[in-house]
This record gives C-alpha cells, sequence and structure tokens, in this order.
C-alpha cells in the first residue's frame, strides 16, 4: 500500500477521534462544572526504505487536555452551592477514591455531613469529610473556603490543584480523577469560594458546531483523496503489467 493511504488513515483516525471528544463537549454543554476536552495533535516523521531522506509525516491519534477557561456563574441563593474562583478544584471521596470536581452543588444530610449532588462526601482542606451542625443556623462562607455556623467556624471547604496535563481519567459529577495527586490550596489568594453561585460547563457552544463542520469537511476532504490516490496507485499497476 502507498505511504500516501498510511498517512490518510493516521489522519482521519485523529479526526475521529476529535470528532468522538466534541460530540461529548456537546452532550455536557449544560453540565454544571463540566470542562471540554481539547486534543492537541503531532506529527510522526518517518523515513521510507528505499529514500532515505524522504521524510513521510503521520499524524498521532493526539493527547487529551481540559480547557481551563472559567465558566459563566449562575447565581442560585442557595447557601450550599459554591464556585470556585480560579484554577482549582473541589473535592469528594468517592469508590474511586479522591475525585476534583467543579461542580458545587452540595446538600446536607440527615447527620449534618456534606455531601455532593451524586452522595459523595466533601472533603475539607485535610482531606476529611465536611461535617456540620444539622441543628444549627445556615452556613456562611467565606473566600478563604471557612464555614461558618452560628457566628463560629466549623470546617473549611477545601480547595485543590492537579496537574491534570500529566494524564486523568473522567469520573461522576463532572469529576476527574488526575494521574498526579492533588495538593490542597494553602495560603493562595488565587484561589477561593463564591458562595450562591455554581459554575456552568465551559463548553463553548458555537465553537464546538464550527468545528464539527471543519472536521467533517477535513474527514471528507481525506477520504477523496485516499480514494484518488488508490484509484491512480492501481491504474500504474495495470499500466506496468500491460508494459510486458
Amino acid at each position: 500500500m502507498q505511504s500516501g493511504l498510511y498517512v490518510g488513515i493516521s489522519s482521519q483516525i485523529a479526526l475521529e477521534r476529535r470528532l468522538n471528544t466534541i460530540a461529548d463537549n456537546m452532550a455536557n454543554m449544560n453540565t454544571v462544572g463540566f470542562r471540554a476536552t481539547e486534543i492537541k495533535f503531532d506529527e510522526v516523521m518517518s523515513k521510507t526504505r528505499n529514500e532515505q531522506n524522504a521524510k513521510i509525516a503521520f499524524v498521532t491519534q493526539g493527547n487529551d487536555y481540559l480547557a481551563t477557561r472559567t465558566g459563566q456563574l449562575q447565581q442560585t441563593g442557595n447557601p450550599l452551592d459554591f464556585a470556585v474562583k480560579g484554577d482549582a478544584w473541589f473535592a469528594l471521596d468517592t469508590p474511586a477514591g479522591q475525585v476534583l470536581t467543579r461542580d458545587g452543588r452540595f446538600t446536607m444530610d440527615e447527620t449534618g455531613q456534606l455531601r455532593s449532588i451524586r452522595g459523595f462526601s466533601v472533603l475539607g482542606a485535610g482531606g476529611a469529610p465536611i461535617q456540620l451542625n444539622r441543628d444549627g443556623g445556615p452556613p456562611s462562607v467565606g473566600a478563604d473556603g471557612i464555614i461558618m455556623q452560628d457566628g463560629r467556624p466549623v470546617a473549611n471547604l477545601g480547595l485543590f490543584t492537579a496537574d491534570v496535563s500529566q494524564g486523568y481519567l473522567r469520573y461522576d459529577n463532572s469529576g476527574v480523577i488526575p494521574v498526579q495527586a492533588p495538593q490542597p490550596v494553602v495560603n493562595n489568594f488565587e484561589y477561593g469560594v463564591v458562595q450562591g453561585y455554581v459554575e456552568q460547563s465551559n463548553v463553548n457552544g458555537l465553537g464546538e458546531m464550527t468545528e464539527l463542520i471543519q472536521v467533517n469537511r477535513a474527514f471528507e476532504s481525506i477520504s477523496a483523496l485516499m480514494r484518488d490516490s488508490e484509484s491512480s496507485f492501481g491504474e500504474a499497476l495495470r499500466t506496468l503489467g500491460g508494459a510486458r
């Protein structure tokens, strides 16, 4: 098979992967705290056997990364709704271990423990579940994450940072599990908590639709080039075969 066909196939694989991420992003346009998936593609240079100076550029499958732009904040007025200021995350205790999320729609269970909308325990800065007074007054939370009830501090709503560029897995509740262990935010005023707000998805719907059209057109163009290349290759073989 011609090397050009291999290059075309590698491009189609990369484009198909991008289509999958676009579809996932579009499906989560209205998911609170969701961060869009982007893909960075690279070229891999290869040499042919017969022409040592000829280089062929193959497209890699790409590396996933999360778009770090902040989604729009929506005011809810609910004292147990929170949004993160800066590139940090809340932490949840789940069956899969510690999961990071920007979905700050929390509730208080019958024991006073703070939980996510999926029922996972919300963790404080020290990594322990946050316990509130069920019979106390409504909690108030400052930008530093300190939770006050009845005029006294009762817990600290933890914020964590993580280098998700090193790899991550998606999890429920708009969550991610980073490859590298997350670190608690300590005395860093670049990060904070906003009470009574939630962060909407950071998916740019118009941008995703535009890219979807571009990717589809690119896929069709590559398919047409591969058909032409295969046809030319077949014609050359027939011509050479007839010349014998």
